[in-house]
């Protein structure tokens, strides 16, 4: 098993599906049909292949956590919703991974809270996303009673952190500074 290999393997892939030339939804509506039709959309395919190799890994998963948290952060929070729906369990595996190793997933946790921040502030995620990971993570959670309270209760951290989140960053082109200055007091 050579890590350095893998972890090369994983951050290139991200960083393909994550230039800006492969989003989408910023080209208008003509261009981005003409892509589509002519290439398909190549950051599903690149995404399938990442959820693919992270589930090759076996008991070697322990190595990317926390290191892939982040990446695989941004990867989930490309705006295509077969992408987030095949990419977001990834999470459930590493929060398991970690349980099984330590009994908690501190590290997992405090990245993904970490890296969730900057994400959000660069203008990614919204309701949806936060709808989707809450589902999807809930419904890891119930196929294993031994974590799923832990679960939960990460789901909720992370739903009401996303929430404030995205209201702060709602608010930071409002002209009022009550509300700015009540929302930064809500993140706090």
């Amino acid at each position: 098993f050579n890590l350095q290999l893998w972890n090369n393997y994983f951050h290139l892939a991200v960083a393909f599906i994550t230039q800006d030339s492969l989003q989408l939804e910023n080209f208008s509506h003509a261009k981005s049909s003409k892509i589509q039709n002519k290439y398909g959309d190549m950051r599903c395919l690149i995404g399938f292949a990442i959820r693919d190799m992270w589930y090759k890994l076996g008991h070697n998963k322990i190595c990317f956590i926390p290191g892939m948290v982040g990446p695989i952060l941004e990867m989930t929070l490309i705006p295509e919703v077969e992408l987030q729906k095949a990419t977001i369990p990834i999470f459930f595996d590493m929060m398991l991974c970690e349980y099984q190793r330590t009994g908690e997933f501190k590290k997992f946790e405090n990245e993904i809270i970490l890296k969730l921040d900057h994400e959000v502030e660069g203008g990614r995620g919204d309701e949806h996303y936060m709808q989707l990971f809450e589902s999807i993570l809930t419904e890891c959670a119930g196929q294993h009673p031994g974590i799923c309270h832990l679960v939960g209760r990460f789901v909720c951290l992370v739903k009401g952190l996303l929430e404030k989140l995205l209201d702060y960053r709602t608010v930071m082109n409002d002209e009022n500074k009550d509300n700015r200055m009540s929302c930064t007091v809500n993140l706090l």
